[in-house]
């Protein structure tokens, strides 16, 4: 199901937030759109924060710190890596006005990017929103191999370790599936989403100490295969 939104018109950040709490989410049709349309999908891909599938070389991916990782530390940088071309895709849903909104979301702590840099150069991430204990990803990009997947469970350690209950990744793909996401129908979904958004106390810094500039990808693997 989708419904448009007058042209050019900007997204209110409230409007935004409340959308998302209700199961609905922006996409514009390209990058050059004039407007963005609203969608709420029969099928929702999640991924159970608990079945988050830790390949073996994935962990060693992590454990052999091929990347550093951070949170928040280039949000621009990731949505506009997120915004590019891709094998996979030759425009993007990203335009001006989501592009706005979501940097305004960042800037009063509801969205939030995960980075994988090498040698200084950023070469992986994703970016999302926050309401309570629900984390809704909306985009991920990779310029090395594995670098995408290394910031997804840097997510899922994060939020697991930060209380959250909901994952929400939109729309199945193949990519996600490998890595345990599973498709809900709309109504286990709204339930799921309830719960979620109704957590006060889910700290998205949870995994962070004072004694990191960021986060080792050791640390990310031990914690996900603890569960804490």
């Amino acid at each position: 199901m989708s419904s448009r939104q007058k042209r050019g018109a900007a997204l209110d950040p409230e409007l935004l937030l409340r959308a998302y709490s209700i199961g609905i989410f922006p996409m514009a049709e390209s990058r050059d759109a004039e407007d963005v349309f609203w969608v709420e999908p029969r099928e929702r891909a999640i991924l159970p924060l608990e079945n988050f599938h830790l390949s073996r070389s994935l962990a060693k991916t992590l454990k052999q710190e091929r990347f550093i990782h951070s949170v928040d530390r280039a949000f621009d940088a990731v949505i506009d890596a997120c915004a590019e071309p891709a094998p996979d895709r030759a425009d993007t849903w990203i335009n001006r006005q989501i592009r706005e909104a979501y940097t305004f979301l960042h800037r009063i702590g509801h969205a939030h990017s995960v980075e994988c840099w090498e040698d200084e150069t950023l070469v992986g991430g994703l970016y999302g929103v926050r309401i309570g204990g629900a984390f809704f990803g909306e985009s991920m990009f990779s310029r090395r191999t594995d670098a995408s997947k290394a910031a997804l469970a840097h997510l899922v350690a994060r939020l697991r370790v930060g209380g959250f209950r909901l994952l929400d990744c939109q729309f199945m793909t193949g990519h996600l599936a490998s890595l345990g996401a599973v498709e809900i129908n709309r109504e286990a979904y709204l339930q799921l989403l309830g719960v979620a958004t109704g957590i006060a106390d889910a700290d998205f810094s949870a995994l962070d100490t004072d004694a990191d500039a960021g986060i080792s990808g050791a640390r990310i693997a031990a914690s996900l295969r603890s569960g804490r």
